[in-house]
């Protein structure tokens, strides 16, 4: 019988199957039942900057700072009641599922600004979290804010983060950087144990009837898999940290190339939200038969060998695949 094990953050984990950030993790009972169908850990929804510092923010504000396009969020802030709990709630709920529960439980904060609210990370540390997601997102649309200061901002983000706890530290990133591998190598120099590529953020729509801008949540699909299924396997092997797959994991087959690529673990919500917490159970044990078929005996084995550094052709994940797949149309008949 193969080793579904995996380790992620410095944690055992029994599979590489957790339940990502989402309104899932919001009742002890749910994250209990996840735990029963055999979830490796979970990841609970955010504690924004903007509930701690009880900030109200109007619209331009939020598409400057970006916080009413994270996946989780469901209305425009200020109304922050109707969101989540307040602050100290969270570290109450964090302190309930550790004590229901005995698979990893990962805390979760949402910001963007160095300040007062990251001492929360210190007691969410306190509350028992296993360890923190820190989940950063920055829409710049000043012109005269060069890349380099966002990254820097980010940077110092984590570095302040890292002085508040001693627990692992994951960041969970957009893709939109020009030069990722820089970026993360430089994020896990300032402290963090692992990387979350890519956030699901949600982007606003407009209402023509009405003239308003809106979210707009759609759940994800298996065809989004593609992009941090490129990034994890170009990255896999040369950092010193993690990588955590998430957006698009809906099938075995996504779960499977997730591990291939390199991924420690494949991060999944809309898929369980969708369908319920049967489906986890029902991928359990769709990888176990998948590494039995494919003579595998373990996670760990499988892992990384459709990396770039593993593959028969390297430059799949670069230019030359972009070319091979345009060409791919040439010879249609239209």
């Amino acid at each position: 019988m193969p080793d579904l094990s995996t380790t992620y953050l410095g944690l055992h984990l029994k599979n590489p199957i957790v339940a990502s950030a989402s309104p899932l993790s919001k009742k002890v009972e749910t994250v209990k039942k996840m735990e029963d169908a055999g979830i490796g850990a979970v990841v609970m929804y955010s504690l924004f900057e903007e509930q701690i510092t009880h900030e109200s923010l109007a619209l331009h504000h939020y598409l400057e700072r970006g916080t009413e396009s994270h996946a989780e969020a469901q209305t425009y802030f200020p109304d922050l009641e109707k969101y989540n709990v307040g602050p100290e709630k969270y570290l109450e709920l964090v302190q309930a599922l550790k004590a229901a529960v005995q698979i990893p439980v990962i805390g979760s904060l949402n910001g963007v600004s160095v300040g007062g609210w990251v001492d929360y990370a210190k007691k969410i540390e306190q509350a028992g979290a296993d360890a923190l997601e820190l989940n950063i997102y920055n829409i710049p649309t000043r012109m005269d804010v060069p890349a380099a200061d966002v990254e820097q901002e980010y940077i110092d983000l984590v570095t302040e983060v890292r002085k508040q706890v001693k627990i692992p530290l994951a960041v969970k990133l957009g893709a939109q950087f020009t030069a990722l591998p820089n970026f993360i190598s430089r994020l896990a120099a300032a402290g963090a144990n692992g990387v979350v590529l890519f956030n699901r953020f949600i982007q606003p729509d407009l209402d023509i009837e009405t003239l308003e801008v809106v979210p707009h949540l759609k759940l994800s699909t298996s065809d989004e898999l593609r992009l941090p299924l490129r990034w994890v396997a170009i990255l896999y092997g040369r950092l010193k940290a993690d990588l955590a797959l998430t957006g698009g994991v809906h099938t075995t087959e996504d779960l499977v190339k997730s591990i291939l690529a390199g991924a420690s673990v494949a991060m999944i919500a809309s898929e369980f939200i969708a369908k319920g917490m049967g489906r986890i159970s029902e991928l359990v044990s769709e990888l176990d038969k998948w590494l039995t078929e494919y003579e595998y005996k373990s996670v760990k084995q499988m892992r990384g060998s459709m990396s770039q550094q593993n593959v028969g052709d390297p430059t799949a994940f670069e230019r030359a695949n972009y070319m091979k797949a345009l060409t791919s149309y040439d010879n249609r008949k239209w």
